[in-house]
């Protein structure tokens, strides 16, 4: 008792004299995953009061900030737009009391939806580790096994998960590292109506993840999963028909279309029961696939009645509201989903009498102040287009059911009609290409149906035709409508092995080292 009550009175006088006892300075993130190009906050304590302390990443100075009268701190450092993706060490740092804190953070990129961006453009601005020189140096690290074919379905990955659904009715979520071994289980599968099968792509926005079904269902999981290997939904949208839309998450809605003639907005955070009903529709006249785009407050779909749909994104105040605009696109726009860039909406579409006459459409994003308008420009595509544009860097690539990818200029030619700048076409067996393409550090990757992913130059090659930098292969499988993934030096897509039982595969290829 004596020596306790000493140790007491010890620690009140020097408490009196000012002198205070120090604590291991410590620092925390508000998030141990970032994404390069982006903002971290990073807490600090059990600093010396009124000390300035950097911080470093990777030994590069990225910020500076006072400790309070608490020692306590706090800061925004940027992840650097060109960092790599694993880990990279971050280290607060006191040059007056030598006090150290350090703690890894890990960098990598999202692609959370069919796409990429809300507005589709189908970009990755954020890959430099895949070039046009090392790109033939790609080679299959590992492959997810899936229980049917990945038709379609094109996968997102975000915070090291990569999402797919297949044609046996299933979400799938993969590490998307691997499992190092070659052939990798999933980490989890998300239960939908196994009778029906799924061709959605999954959208992934604040830690859920939402996909269609042809059970008419809109399916929302928690992207973490459940602790189990079968995790069941949310909550479900219901709603008259097949969802094959891959769905748009943005503003805390959930937009989707429908083969049941409507397009659909639920509230992405549910309606506290395991069955929503949608916040609001709007009546097409055909069945919906296209995936829907949104710009500046302004939503735009396609519909297989050959029009393109503008549709206030926040609805009408009712629970079936008209469109903005529309435009005729053709006769069907079967697939093909709307980019938005620069005040221009680009889609494609075919008509079904003569699938020679396909063509890329080029209209105003603000409409054109009647309710019907015309294009500004349109394109020939060739044979039965159901690819979606992808826009990056003033072009526009779209595949063709003639087996070429086309290029054109973004902002037109000057004219009604225009021509592409080049055309891309395999080596080899020529098919169909329904994937939409992907562009990425100066590549423009797309699925072919003939058992590839094509690799072109984004700039071309100076003729008209080109041919791929590289041409990635799937094993047995022909079909590659799974539209690619180049995120992180990785290249995802879906699509089978024939031969090899359960036969749905996701393919990842990175650099051979």
């Amino acid at each position: 008792m004596k020596c306790r009550c000493l140790l007491v009175l010890i620690t009140v006088l020097l408490v009196i004299s000012g002198i205070q006892f120090s604590y291991a300075a410590t620092i925390g993130l508000s998030s141990r995953t970032a994404s390069p190009n982006s903002d971290v906050t990073v807490a600090g304590s059990g600093f010396v009061a009124g000390e300035m302390v950097t911080l470093s990443l990777d030994k590069k100075i990225v910020a500076a900030a006072k400790a309070d009268e608490k020692g306590s701190l706090e800061a925004v450092i940027r992840i650097p737009r060109t960092a790599s993706p694993g880990e990279h060490g971050l280290k607060a740092s006191s040059p007056l009391s030598g006090d150290t804190s350090s703690l890894t953070i890990v960098v990598g990129a999202n692609w959370p939806m069919f796409k990429n961006q809300t507005s589709r453009l189908g970009s990755n601005l954020l890959e430099f580790i895949i070039n046009k020189t090392n790109a033939p140096n790609l080679e299959l690290s590992w492959v997810g096994l899936l229980g049917d074919l990945v038709d379609l379905s094109s996968p997102a990955v975000v915070n090291g998960v990569v999402y797919v659904a297949s044609l046996d009715g299933k979400l799938y979520a993969f590490n998307a590292n691997g499992c190092g071994q070659f052939a990798c289980n999933p980490l989890w599968t998300g239960a939908m109506d196994t009778e029906f099968s799924s061709v959605s792509s999954p959208a992934v926005v604040n830690g859920v993840v939402y996909v269609g079904s042809e059970d008419h269902k809109l399916f929302a999981f928690a992207a973490a999963g459940c602790g189990h290997s079968t995790c069941l939904p949310l909550w479900t949208g219901t709603t008259g028909g097949a969802i094959d839309s891959g769905p748009l998450v943005a503003n805390g809605i959930v937009y989707v279309g429908s083969e049941d003639h409507r397009f659909y907005a639920f509230s992405a955070n549910g309606c506290g029961r395991s069955s929503c009903t949608p916040l609001w529709t709007v009546s097409t006249g055909a069945g919906i696939n296209s995936a829907p785009a949104i710009a500046n407050g302004v939503v735009y779909f396609g519909s297989q009645d050959g029009k393109l749909y503008a549709v206030n994104a926040n609805g009408c105040g009712s629970l079936i509201c008209k469109p903005l605009w529309t435009a005729q696109v053709g006769q069907s726009i079967f697939g093909s989903s709307p980019a938005v860039n620069g005040g221009i909406v680009y889609i494609a579409s075919f008509i079904e009498s003569d699938f020679s006459s396909s063509k890329l459409y080029a209209f105003n994003a603000n409409g054109c102040g009647r309710p019907t308008c015309q294009p500004m420009w349109t394109a020939p595509a060739g044979d039965f287009v159901s690819s979606s544009p992808a826009v990056a860097n003033g072009k526009v690539y779209v595949g063709s059911g003639d087996d070429l990818l086309y290029a054109f200029n973004a902002n037109g030619c000057g004219q009604s009609t225009c021509s592409a700048l080049w055309r891309g076409e395999a080596i080899g067996e020529q098919a169909g290409l329904l994937s939409a393409p992907t562009v990425a550090n100066g590549l423009v990757y797309v699925g072919e149906n003939n058992g590839m992913v094509e690799v072109f130059d984004a700039n071309g090659c100076g003729d008209s035709i080109c041919l791929p930098v590289t041409q990635l292969p799937t094993n047995n499988e022909q079909i590659v409508s799974s539209s690619p993934t180049v995120v992180n030096g990785t290249v995802y897509f879906g699509s089978a092995d024939e031969q090899s039982f359960p036969m749905g595969r996701l393919y990842v290829l990175k650099l051979f080292q």
